[in-house]
C-alpha cells in the first residue's frame, strides 16, 4: 500500500510556514508530521501540495493509495484504522477527512459515494499557526512514547540535577554537564549529538532535537521544541523552532514559532501578553486582516530565512513572513510581509538577489546547499506576497 500526505483545508491558516513546505513538514512535538506518520506506518510517504513546491516535495502515485490529511497527528489507535481502509472508504473526525483510499488516476472530488467511517478516538489536529505551540506539549508526550518505546536511555551524567529522571531520555552522542532537568511536568528528550551547556535549567516537556544546543545558562519552560541544529540561549517559554534556527543570546521568546534558518539577534524580546490582557489577534493571510485567536498568550510567528538585529522588540501577536530582515529601535508593526527590509520606521523590499546571497552563506555554514529548487520556491513567494508590501 502507498501512503500520500496531502495539505488539507488548513494550509492557508498555517502561513507563513506553509509558504516554504507542505503541511506534512511542519515540526510539532519532537518530529515533523511526516516523520510521525512514517514512523507509525513504517513506510516512506510522498506529498500532494502546491504546484510550486512539487519539485522539492514530489508525489509518487501507485495503483493503490491511501491519502492522509497532514493536519492530523497520528497515534497508535488511528493508525489501525488508516492501515485497513478499503477502496471507496473514508475515515473522518467530525467534518474533516483523516484518510481515504484512492486508485491510481482516480479523481476524488467529494465523498458522497464513499463509505464514511467515523473515528471516535482522540486525535490532535494542527489547523492554525498557534496550534503548533499550544498543542506542542501533547505532541511531545506522544512522540516521546513512540521514540522511546522498548529502548534504554543513555546514562544521565552524574553532574546533572534531575527531577523525575525516568521521564528523561538521552540519545547517543548527546553532551550534558552541570545542568538541571525537571521532567515533573512533562518528558525531556535530548536528541543525538545535542548539547546542554553548563548552568542550563529546563522544565519539561522539552524536545531538544538532534545536534541542537542549549547555550550556557539557558532557561527553558516547556512545552518547547528546539529543532535539529538549532541553538538557543536566554529564556524560552512554550515555543517551537523548526530546524537550523538560532536564538543564541539573552532575551525572551514565548508562545512563539520560528521556521527554518531564522536568527534572532542578541537581546531580542517578544511580548506574549497584551498590557490589557485582551485576546490576541494575528494577521490572517486569507482575509488580509487581523483575526482573533482565542488566546491570551501568543507571541511571534516567523517564517523561514527571516532575521532580526540586536535588541529587536516584537509586540504581542507579531507575524513575520519569509526572508524578512528587521532591525533598529522601537517595535516594528505586528505584520511584517515576506521580503521586507527595515524596522519601526518603515520597510523597503528586500530584493531576491540580496536575500539569496545571505541564504547561500548561512546554509553553507551548516554544510547545506541552497539549491535551485529553493531559489524557485522563494522567487514564487516573492511574487505571491507582493500584495502585502509597499513596493
Amino acid at each position: 500500500m502507498n501512503y500520500i500526505l496531502f495539505d488539507g483545508p488548513y494550509r492557508n491558516n498555517l502561513l507563513p510556514f506553509t509558504y516554504t513546505r507542505p503541511v506534512a513538514d511542519i515540526r510539532v512535538g519532537i518530529l515533523t508530521i511526516r516523520q510521525k506518520w512514517e514512523s507509525y506506518l513504517e513506510y516512506t510517504t510522498t506529498t500532494v501540495t502546491e504546484d510550486y513546491l512539487t519539485d522539492k516535495f514530489p508525489m509518487v502515485e501507485m495503483e493503490s493509495n491511501i491519502m492522509i490529511n497532514a493536519s492530523f497527528l497520528p497515534n497508535a489507535e488511528v493508525i489501525e484504522f488508516v492501515k485497513n481502509i478499503k477502496h471507496n472508504q473514508a475515515l473522518f473526525k467530525d467534518e474533516d477527512v483523516i484518510a481515504f483510499f484512492a486508485k491510481e488516476g482516480e479523481e476524488v472530488v467529494g465523498f458522497s459515494q464513499f463509505e464514511a467511517i467515523e473515528f471516535e478516538g482522540d486525535i490532535l489536529k494542527i489547523e492554525n499557526t498557534w496550534d503548533i505551540f499550544s498543542k506542542n506539549g501533547e505532541a511531545i508526550e506522544e512522540d516521546f512514547r513512540l521514540i522511546t518505546k522498548d529502548r534504554i536511555s543513555q546514562p544521565i551524567p552524574s553532574t546533572i540535577n534531575t527531577i523525575n529522571p525516568e521521564h528523561i531520555f538521552i540519545e547517543e552522542g548527546a553532551l550534558l554537564n552541570f545542568a538541571t532537568l525537571n521532567a515533573s511536568s512533562g518528558p525531556i528528550y535530548i536528541g543525538k549529538n545535542a548539547e546542554v551547556m553548563e548552568g542550563s535549567i529546563v522544565r519539561g516537556p522539552l524536545a531538544l532535537c538532534n545536534n541542537a544546543v542549549l547555550k550556557l545558562g539557558t532557561k527553558i519552560y516547556g512545552p518547547t521544541t528546539i529543532g535539529p541544529y538549532s541553538k538557543v540561549g536566554g529564556e524560552v517559554n512554550n515555543s517551537v523552532l523548526f530546524a537550523y534556527s538560532n536564538k543564541g543570546h539573552d532575551g525572551f521568546l514565548g508562545n512563539s514559532v520560528l521556521g527554518e534558518w531564522c536568527n534572532l539577534g542578541a537581546d531580542t524580546n517578544n511580548s506574549n501578553l497584551k498590557n490589557n490582557y485582551a485576546e490576541v489577534r494575528l494577521w490572517d493571510y486569507q482575509t488580509s486582516g487581523f483575526a482573533k485567536t482565542g488566546l491570551q498568550f501568543c507571541g511571534l510567528m516567523m517564517g523561514d530565512h527571516s532575521k532580526c538585529g540586536i535588541n529587536t522588540m516584537f509586540n504581542t501577536g507579531t507575524v513575520v513572513g519569509v526572508s524578512a530582515n528587521i532591525f533598529g529601535s522601537g517595535f516594528p508593526r505586528n505584520f511584517v510581509p515576506s521580503f521586507s527590509w527595515g524596522g519601526h520606521k518603515g520597510f523597503v523590499t528586500y530584493k531576491t538577489n540580496k536575500a539569496f546571497e545571505v541564504a547561500e552563506v548561512v546554509m553553507a555554514r551548516r554544510k547545506e546547499e541552497f539549491t535551485d529548487k529553493d531559489k524557485a520556491i522563494l522567487e514564487h513567494i516573492f511574487e505571491e506576497t507582493k500584495q502585502y508590501r509597499r513596493e
